[in-house]
């Protein structure tokens, strides 16, 4: 894994390096680039099987004794029977593209390439049955044998056990790709049509920009460079009312750009930002809705991944969405620093005096990591890179700080942390490999087309249709990460925002500003139990937590929602 990961990190610096300098670029660099993440991804997710770090619905939580039990076999069975099928659908998609011959690049064949695929599905069915859900093997590969059983069955019995297998706690890849491979085989389509539709993501051009931007985030996170930044936005904004609880906001969403998603951020900082803000005598609720809320604040600023995301779904230019969502991202921050301000000024908190060399110092330790964010953006718009390129050598640059600036990880212990960082890249871009499966069903099935001509009837103002798109959008955070949301839903609305006038980068920045308000909804938003099991503290105590910091972000939300111009000022639209 770290070997895939490095070499996908090497290459795009290479390829850019040898065009300057030789004005050709490295024969099939692209390609390759392309297939390392593939192998990224489903190497990752393969071990990721191994560690039970696969992502999974939390409403398994609140079972209990052999209630619990009795769900996690259910669930591993569901999820065993859905692997075999989609490791029996990728063989025989590879074997079509081995018997038409199709070459990756300079001679090599793309079913070599595509060989991991498989694979690693046969290993996490495997790893998921053990015992009793050792059944769920046997009903895969029944299933795969005889599709003809399921050819103009009703869709909803196959559909209801998977949703009740994910409400049991089985992982969301199992339950989308099996949803796909399940509706597929009804319509008497073949089942490689699934990992097909994978395989066009996973070989995006710009998905690479993905892994290598959550390897720098994983490297800042595994490094000492959360206390240089808590020092150095101390020494700026302590000062202020409230000046902890700003600077734990600011620093939440400052990883978070480069993390991709809440759970890194959370676990990252949240024993150093709970401690410092205990310490300047903040409340232990209000300290958990504070941090709770700000893991997902940073998601709308550039080079953030679920904006990159957002832009190869719905094929809309990605640097446009990352300057739409700055204005937005920056009402969010501000709307969660003011809470904390105001907390601060009614707790009676201590407040900092500002000390100049103090911030001056602290800045100085902390200046390589403050360079990144700036040097990506100046990479980008500055025309000097593709987006892969521009990710790869800033990956490269958190390489070198925590190499050999800092010294703070060893050349062994980097190894481990790209494998450690593959790991998470293939439990997270797993679910997006396999929703591409289940978008494929859902347009071929004509489901956009007819949302929007019932739409169409039943909607006429286009401020109702926000308002129920925020609601819709509210739930689906709450129930789905924001990567396999915006694969499967962005198809559904893109076509709804253009039947009523909504501009497509507004449209994208009020998505993904819902799913992140969604990490925070109860009953299983996500960022509360990565809270409670991060702080140690009951779900309930969570929840009662985030109520106030949700209520501000919603605010938030609606702003951005019906007042556009925040996000189409700075394009000139």
């Amino acid at each position: 894994m770290a070997v895939a990961l490095a070499a996908l990190l090497a290459l795009p610096i290479a390829e850019a390096i040898v065009r300057t300098v030789f004005d050709r670029g490295i024969p099939g660099s692209g390609p390759f680039v392309q297939h390392l993440t593939l192998w990224v991804l489903f190497l990752g997710a393969a071990v990721a099987a191994r560690e039970g770090k696969l992502l999974a619905m939390a409403s398994g939580q609140f079972l209990r004794g052999g209630a619990k039990q009795a769900a996690g076999v259910f669930a591993a069975a569901v999820a065993a029977a859905a692997s075999v099928l989609l490791a029996v659908a990728s063989w025989q998609m590879m074997e079509i593209d081995r018997e038409v011959g199709t070459e990756l690049a300079v001679g090599v064949p793309v079913w070599l390439a595509q060989a991991v695929m498989p694979l690693a599905f046969a290993v996490i069915a495997l790893r998921r049955a053990r015992g009793v859900a050792a059944l769920g093997l046997l009903a895969g590969g029944l299933l795969s044998l005889h599709p003809e059983w399921l050819d103009g069955r009703p869709g909803w019995i196959g559909l209801t056990i998977l949703i009740a297998a994910a409400l049991a706690g089985g992982p969301i890849f199992a339950v989308l790709g099996g949803a796909a491979v399940y509706l597929f085989m009804i319509d008497a389509v073949p089942m490689a049509a699934v990992p097909a539709e994978t395989y066009r993501l996973s070989v995006s051009q710009t998905l690479p920009a993905i892994p290598l931007f959550t390897l720098t985030g994983f490297l800042l996170a595994q490094g000492k460079s959360s206390e240089r930044l808590l020092r150095v936005f101390r020494g700026f904004f302590g000062w202020l009312p409230g000046g902890t609880a700003v600077v734990a906001t600011v620093l939440c969403a400052f990883f978070t750009i480069f993390t991709g998603g809440s759970g890194v951020t959370i676990l990252a900082l949240g024993a150093l930002l709970f401690s410092a803000l205990e310490a300047d005598g903040y409340s232990e609720r209000f300290s958990l809705g504070l941090l709770t809320a700000s893991g997902s604040l940073g998601l709308l600023f550039a080079p953030a991944l679920p904006l990159i995301l957002y832009g190869i779904v719905a094929r809309v230019p990605i640097r446009d969405l990352f300057i739409g969502g700055l204005l937005p991202g920056v009402l969010l921050v501000v709307l969660m620093a003011g809470w904390g301000m105001r907390q601060g000024l009614r707790g009676g908190v201590e407040r900092r005096p500002f000390v100049w060399r103090e911030a001056r110092v602290a800045a100085w330790e902390a200046k390589w990591e403050l360079m990144l964010p700036v040097a990506a953006l100046v990479v980008i718009f500055g025309g000097f890179a593709t987006l892969v390129e521009a990710a790869a050598f800033i990956a490269a640059f958190a390489v070198v700080i925590v190499t050999l600036l800092h010294r703070e990880l060893g050349w062994r212990r980097l190894a481990a942390t790209f494998a450690e960082c593959t790991v998470l890249l293939g439990g997270v871009l797993i679910i997006l490999a396999v929703a591409m499966g289940l978008t494929g069903y859902l347009v071929d099935a004509m489901v956009p087309a007819r949302i929007l001509e019932w739409a169409e009837q039943h909607i006429e103002s286009p401020l109702v249709f926000l308002l129920a798109l925020n609601v819709f959008l509210l739930l689906v955070g709450c129930l789905m990460d924001i990567f396999s949301a915006i694969v499967v839903v962005v198809p559904l609305i893109v076509p709804l925002g253009l039947a009523f006038g909504i501009d497509p980068i507004h449209l994208g920045i009020i998505f993904v500003a819902n799913l992140e308000l969604g990490y925070l909804t109860p009953p299983v938003g996500l960022n509360l139990f990565l809270a409670a099991y991060r702080f140690d503290r009951p779900l309930l105590t969570v929840w009662r937590a985030v109520l106030v910091p949700f209520a501000i972000l919603a605010l938030g939300v609606l702003l951005i929602t019906y007042f556009s111009p925040m996000t189409l000022a700075l394009l000139g639209r």
